[in-house]
């Protein structure tokens, strides 16, 4: 493994949350303060009432109460903000918007280094949701992020020649697993994530537009999502050279729409659907669900996804249009005719085209006039009152 060396081409999408759309160069953005209850932790609070027959994962929010990483200082909304912009950034950077075309122009590629196709470039941002998962035969338990804008997933393993951050649980040892093996440079799957080797063994290698990386050996094994869901022979990257701010989490599980994704992989087992519910920052226990067989009921209302062929890891909606308190906005049709709108669940701020954001800020303030802006020092955006 001392022989691996990667040279990273770093592919960046757009990757946004809660029907966030970005267009153009010019980047505006508004923050939504909520008031919070006390972060004081309960066995309620924290407690889950999934059975292993629901094929539900809890789900928490890294820095909350009920986070099993303990007690670790969240980010204030200054950093929050600072994390997304800088996600946003690296992804103009290398995914400029064409302006001749109703799709993403990729940039030029280098003309040298390892081809990347997991799509993963934009900064980590602020991907702050967790799940537990089991690795292996019998089964180690680790706590990684969930991403829907990742398809590779990866952990931590030992030996780690090269490098690895500090992280809660132990590292994986695949010599402790019955059922864990390389998957072999001359397999298919190994085109999947660049076709790279290392004597017989296929390697792989992510890097983020922060500079954090992941890299390994390339290897399935047993993943287990609930002591009754299980998920034989699952693709992920044995990562022995990883460095970035990933906090202390033992790695990442992708959710996008790529081959070698969680939700593409456990497809012919448990359907290609996957469905997760937030928590609040603050407390509490959401979930994250694989496969259809947690439908909600009631009056639920469902959206088309669309495709963007430059970008097919990422879930897109097709935005057409911004009302506040039933009155659409003044909004040119032709601002919405471009790309769509990427739900992301590493992205906590929205972002609207200037003239779309100009439109929503005008008609918020003057529904706000009764109220006093935050003073200019204490304001993280145009949108903050007190």
């Amino acid at each position: 493994m001392a022989s691996l060396h990667f040279l990273f081409c770093v592919l960046v999408f757009f990757l946004l949350h809660d029907c966030a759309t970005v267009k153009g160069r010019e980047i505006r953005s508004h923050v939504h303060s909520i008031s919070l209850r006390s972060l004081t932790s309960s066995n309620n609070l924290c407690s889950s009432t999934f059975s292993g027959l629901s094929g539900k994962l809890p789900l928490v929010h890294r820095h909350g109460p009920c986070s099993p990483l303990g007690t670790t200082e969240a980010p204030d909304y200054k950093e929050i903000l600072r994390r997304d912009t800088a996600r946003v950034d690296a992804l103009h950077q290398s995914f400029p918007l064409s302006s001749s075309r109703n799709q993403w122009a990729p940039a030029s590629a280098p003309s040298a280094g390892v081809n990347i196709p997991d799509g993963v470039g934009s900064a980590l941002g602020t991907l702050d949701y967790i799940v537990t998962v089991g690795y292996g035969t019998p089964p180690k338990n680790f706590t990684v992020i969930f991403d829907t804008g990742s398809d590779i997933s990866w952990i931590q393993c030992e030996p780690c020649v090269g490098e690895c951050y500090p992280q809660k649980d132990p590292l994986f040892d695949p010599s402790q697993s019955s059922t864990y093996t390389n998957i072999s440079c001359g397999a298919a799957e190994c085109s999947l994530v660049g076709g790279n080797c290392d004597g017989s063994n296929c390697i792989y290698g992510v890097q983020y537009g922060d500079g954090s990386y992941s890299a390994g050996y390339f290897a399935e094994d047993t993943l287990s999502l609930t002591p009754l869901n299980s998920l034989k022979n699952f693709e992920f990257g044995c990562g022995e050279m990883n460095k970035g701010l990933f906090g202390e989490v033992a790695g990442l599980i992708g959710l996008g729409k790529g081959k070698v994704s969680l939700a593409s992989q456990a497809a012919p087992v448990y359907g290609g659907a996957f469905s997760y519910c937030l928590p609040s920052f603050n407390g509490g226990v959401g979930y994250l669900t694989i496969g259809n067989q947690n439908r909600p009921g009631g009056h639920v209302q469902y959206t088309p996804m669309i495709t963007e062929p430059d970008a097919q890891s990422f879930y897109f909606v097709e935005l057409v249009g911004l009302k506040v308190k039933g009155k659409s906005l003044p909004i040119p049709p032709g601002v919405f005719t471009r790309a769509g709108t990427i739900i992301d669940s590493g992205t906590v701020i929205t972002y609207l085209p200037p003239t779309a954001y100009s439109a929503l800020r005008d008609e918020f303030r003057r529904w706000m006039t009764q109220y006093q802006m935050t003073p200019p020092g204490f304001r993280i955006r145009q949108w903050d009152y007190g």
